[in-house]
């Protein structure tokens, strides 16, 4: 009889799933072609944008060649070059633009797709002015955003394909049937020892922000009923087998998909994303009207609801949850708020700021509906949410090798959240994380309750309700450098996630390579080929750190065979930026395409007013607003104090 360990309800999507808007290129390259770099360690920089048919559900359309969101042939496809015309960048007023056939120009909308102007002068939000956006608020669920492609980017909608699957048989059999075991894998690669700060300073912030951040844009739920795929334990591994019986399997269900898909090979098994594909803040709102409701207060004001303490509300109600629906669980507008206690501080922060909105919204403009309040706080935050990514996070994480600068609104752009991004390159953050969360007081030390051990975070509200609030979660995550990006895992997510081994606990590099193998996606190397970067002939050529050459030697036959998690994480880090080129090039194509297609996008929908509020709010001036922390605060928490 096999030995089980249970099942991960989360069905392993643990997040850990650039340039400042404005900034030019480091060498701008306006034909947009491939910058000289060496053949395998550099980023190319060719255009590939995701043109041509918005459709999200045109994955089996993809050819093998595809690389990019373009619509035919090979990178970046042949689709329009982007919108035309002579509008206003969405600012509104009398532009004739919309889009054109292979256009250079921004996006003029009709006339009509920008702010009225009004509101106030000195940064809050708009007054009595006409300071609402002629477009409307976003939908609940994502529908809607662009006209033409009405469900691109909605809540349960097909995860996008930038490069063909790699299933077994070409249909829906796991991938990777001539690999090594994943849990092989992460015993040989994965394993860290020592601690490995990163060497650009960057803080806990940048793995906080990216979770945060990666529940406003992906979720993947196991199938249901399940459909088992369990991960074989090799004989004697001394967490998850030490008797040496040689049947221990880690628990494993494969991902929902597109009932639709996975019949034949012209028509390959692609898996959904059940909650909005875009920047709009649903993790705080919901991506569905029943959540959404759930969430606020009904009672004129436009709030959120919030617990004791000014915390998030407790699952009353029994909406779904991860976790379970138990009522000693935090609610939130995505249902994984309760991860990890840095997790649900950051969801508390921004019900907090919601609703410190909505007081200025009412304070300014009393004859506004609570409906009214609450959507123009809830569109502030999204904006919030936006600028703090593109101006704060993706610096800290890309460098000079981020999205480049913003031209407008692209219709003709795909904007959904591509499979390789959600199930390989974004879970980067896995490797960035540090085994203790900081909980320190005004002073910098250490609270009476002691810091955290991650594996004691797990699904634990009263980590805030009981021990001191989301405060001195809120300082750690500032002063402590997160861990490098690279191929090693901390044993708290490694051999304890969500528990001890034999008792719940998981080793998340394993989960991920199975995932990856789940959703069909290449290997390293034909992920780079498909993203037209040379692919790598051999260990060395992936990186030149001799130890995680000697790691990948150690367990893979051939650099062939190494799955696209493990090494994308192996590569050597571009200059100035934590990842190697190709999770940096599938990253900036996300991110990109993300604002790009976004007819919502903050700079087009906000009025000047709102804008500048927007702008001037870090992420260290929201933490400042709505709690206890003043300025023991360095004003750039993605940085440790020192760093710039």
């Amino acid at each position: 009889m096999k030995t089980h360990f249970a099942l991960l309800a989360l069905a392993g999507l643990f997040f850990w799933s650039s340039v400042a808007l404005g900034q030019e290129d480091p060498q701008p390259n306006p034909n947009h072609e491939p910058t000289e770099v060496s053949p395998v360690r550099g980023i190319e920089r060719k255009d590939r944008p995701r043109s041509g048919n918005p459709d999200p559900q045109a994955n089996a359309a993809v050819p093998a060649t595809q690389a990019g969101r373009g619509g035919n042939g090979g990178p970046g496809g042949n689709g329009n070059g982007g919108p035309g015309g002579n509008g206003n960048d969405g600012s509104g007023g009398n532009g004739n633009g919309g889009p054109g056939n292979n256009g250079g120009g921004p996006d003029g909308g009709n006339g009509n797709g920008g702010p009225g102007g009004g509101g106030n002068d000195d940064g809050g939000p708009g007054g009595n002015g006409n300071d609402g956006p002629a477009i409307g608020f976003r939908s609940y669920d994502g529908t809607g955003n662009n006209p033409n492609a009405p469900a691109m980017g909605a809540a349960e909608t097909q995860l996008y394909r930038l490069m063909a699957p790699a299933y077994s048989d070409g249909i829906s059999a796991m991938a990777g049937e001539d690999r090594p075991g994943p849990r092989a894998i992460s015993n040989a690669v994965c394993a860290q020892s020592d601690s490995v700060p990163n060497p650009v300073g960057a803080s806990d912030y940048l793995w906080q922000w990216g979770q945060f951040l990666d529940h406003d844009i992906d979720l993947t739920d196991g199938a249901d009923p399940p459909e088992p795929a369990e991960i074989p334990i090799p004989t004697g591994d001394p967490f998850f087998d030490p008797t040496g019986t040689g049947t221990a399997v880690m628990s494993f269900n494969r991902s929902i998909y597109d009932a639709s898909t996975g019949q034949d090979s012209a028509n390959p098994r692609q898996q959904k994303n059940e909650i909005t594909a875009w920047i709009d803040a649903s993790n705080v709102y919901g991506s569905d009207e029943e959540r959404a409701h759930g969430l606020r207060t009904n009672d004129g004001t436009g709030k959120l609801e919030t617990s004791a303490g000014d915390l998030l509300p407790f699952n009353t109600e029994g909406l779904p949850n991860a976790g379970g629906s138990s009522p000693n669980l935090f609610l939130a507008g995505d249902v994984r708020a309760n991860e990890q206690a840095g997790l649900a501080a950051m969801h508390t922060l921004f019900v907090r700021e919601h609703n410190r909105l909505a007081e200025e919204i009412r304070t300014r403009n009393p004859e506004l509906s609570g409906e009214e309040v609450y959507q123009r706080a809830r569109r502030l935050v999204g904006a919030m949410m936006q600028a703090i990514t593109y101006r704060e996070f993706l610096p800290v994480l890309l460098g000079e090798h981020g999205p480049r600068p913003y031209q407008g609104y692209r219709p003709d752009v795909n904007a959904a959240i591509a499979n390789c991004f959600s199930t390989a390159a974004y879970r980067f953050g896995h490797s960035a994380l540090n085994a203790t969360v900081l909980r320190l007081d005004a002073a910098g030390e250490e609270i009476a309750e002691g810091h955290l051990s991650l594996r004691n975070a797990f699904f634990a509200p009263q980590r805030l309700t009981d021990e001191g609030g989301i405060e001195p979660i809120l300082r750690g995550l500032a002063k402590q450098a997160c861990q490098n990006i690279d191929t090693f895992v901390i044993d708290d997510v490694r051999n304890f996630l969500f528990g001890p081994p034999g008792a719940g606990g998981f080793d998340l590099a394993s989960l991920n390579i199975q995932r990856g193998r789940d959703h069909g996606l290449p290997s390293y190397n034909d992920a780079r080929r498909a993203m037209n970067l040379a692919p790598a002939q051999s260990f060395a050529d992936i990186t030149q750190d001799a130890e995680r050459q000697a790691r990948l030697a150690a367990v893979y036959d051939d650099v062939e065979q190494v799955d696209v998690w493990v090494g994308g994480l192996a590569e050597d880090q571009l200059p100035g930026a934590l990842l190697g080129p190709l999770f940096a090039t599938v990253i900036r194509d996300q991110f990109e395409a993300l604002r790009d297609g976004d007819r919502y996008w903050y700079t087009r929908v906000l009025d000047r007013n709102e804008r500048r509020l927007v702008e001037n709010s870090r992420l260290s001036d929201i933490i400042r607003r709505n709690t206890d922390i003043g300025d023991e605060l360095q004003r750039n928490v993605f940085r440790v104090p020192g760093q710039r």
